[in-house]
């Protein structure tokens, strides 16, 4: 199985506003990648694709402020 489809458990950003500019991140299935979406384009969208070390070594940088916008 590829694409979103392969996911479950999508969950919405919390900084995500009531707008069009919102990502998700799921949980593949049978595996620890996780998958990230825009919510507009959930059919038939890309997903990036990360490891969970990947994608906790990026969760940590943006607690630490790592990532802030200007």
């Amino acid at each position: 199985m590829s694409g979103p489809e392969r996911y479950t458990g999508w969950r919405k950003s919390s900084y995500s506003g009531t707008g069009n500019n919102c990502v998700e991140a799921g949980r593949a299935f049978g595996r620890s990648d996780v998958g990230v979406r825009d919510s507009a384009l959930v059919a038939g969208g890309a997903v990036l694709e990360f490891s969970v070390g990947e994608w906790g070594a990026f969760m940590v940088a943006i607690k630490e402020g790592r990532y802030r916008l200007p």
